[in-house]
């Protein structure tokens, strides 16, 4: 074991490829807050969170001024009492968005650096449940495609593997909602899955006003109908709906899914490895899910949470949709399946050159002992 003794830390401004919107919001770029650790016998990790294009600096200033100072001198490999202090270090802003984005890329860090250490990968070092999960794809189900756009891109993920897409729903009207989903199970098929996610615009009303037409197209899940902080009116949508309710992706701590699960608010847990602040609690969220006899089915981050979904085994989806091909190696993937990492630690080939290319100015900082 060894101490940190240093601390780096800086931003990567990613633009999607792809128009990305849903009923609320667009996804303007990925702001990528990466970390990166090393301890006094030279072995370093790395850790990421992001932003889907706003706070990103503010994440970086937590980190900056308050996380990372605090951090060292620790021993790296206590991971569970580094992220519990650092929690509490600064526990006036938690739980919330930056807290959790900044103390993931942290814990993410020290995830890695412990499975480059021990020479194990991520999925194995956190469970080992399988070698490859099923995947299923976003990128062609944004909300501003037109119906033979999204058969167009459902097609086309098939004929690689694909078992499933998931469609973004909040029209206006329930039938324009309608001959989005009717259009691609109409040309898929009954054996390809459809998820749906409304991202939570609607009013508990409108959800309910939709569970006729999504059961009656054998839909997969609903995924964030109502609002997050919600609990109240997704129990109640639950009770109503034989479609799973998922949600968990504007979710920032354990305790927040430990209310959702305990009121039977929800059928498919959705925890974002960034956004519920790292690794270890991920895992909390994941087996807690796993003691309820729900699965974890995680948002985004595909290139993180191929190996979490591979470590445990309530996790039968990872979603598709590629955002680091142009800062790192393309994810190992055959067909539809994604495969877990073989490299130790979290397993992502980074391209230092395009890191160092993409950096956002001013944002790089060192941080060392005091």
């Amino acid at each position: 074991m060894a101490v940190i003794e240093r601390a780096e830390a800086f931003l990567v401004d990613l633009v999607p490829k792809v128009k990305r919107t849903d009923a609320i919001q667009s996804f303007k770029s990925q702001e990528t807050i990466f970390v990166t650790l090393t301890d006094a016998e030279g072995a370093t990790g790395r850790g990421y969170s992001y932003t889907i294009g706003d706070g990103g600096p503010s994440v970086l200033a937590l980190l900056h001024h308050t996380l990372l100072p605090a951090l060292m001198g620790r021993e790296g490999a206590m991971i569970e009492a580094i992220w519990r202090d650092l929690l509490f270090t600064s526990h006036a802003t938690a739980v919330g968005p930056i807290m959790s984005l900044a103390l993931a890329a942290i814990d993410t860090a020290l995830w890695d650096l412990r499975g480059k250490r021990t020479g194990l990968p991520l999925h194995v070092l956190a469970g080992g449940a399988k070698p490859r999960v099923p995947m299923y794809s976003t990128e062609g189900g944004w909300l501003h495609l037109e119906p033979a756009a999204l058969v167009e891109d459902a097609l086309a993920m098939r004929a690689q593997g694909f078992l499933g897409s998931k469609i973004k729903i909040g029209k206006p009207t329930v039938a324009g909602d309608a001959a989005r989903l009717t259009a691609v199970r109409t040309a898929l098929g009954p054996d390809y899955e459809i998820m749906t996610d409304a991202n939570q615009s609607m009013t508990g009303p409108e959800a309910a006003r939709r569970l006729p037409l999504l059961e009656s197209l054998n839909i997969g899940w609903f995924e964030e109908p109502l609002p997050a902080d919600d609990i109240a009116g997704h129990a109640r949508l639950a009770r109503q709906s034989r479609v799973p309710i998922a949600l968990g992706e504007s979710l920032y701590s354990p305790g927040q899914f430990a209310d959702y699960i305990a009121a039977g608010a929800c059928g498919i847990v959705q925890a974002d490895v960034a956004r519920v602040g790292g690794i270890t609690p991920w895992l909390k969220v994941a087996h807690m899910a796993e003691a309820h006899n729900l699965a974890i089915c995680p948002h985004f981050l595909m290139e993180l949470h191929v190996s979490l979904v591979c470590a445990v085994p309530n996790a039968p989806w990872l979603e598709y949709i590629p955002q680091l091909d142009e800062i790192a190696a393309p994810m190992a993937r055959e067909g539809g399946y994604a495969l877990a990492p073989k490299a130790p630690g979290i397993g992502i080939d980074w391209d230092e050159a395009a890191l160092q290319a993409r950096m956002s100015e001013g944002s790089q900082f060192e941080v060392r002992p005091a």
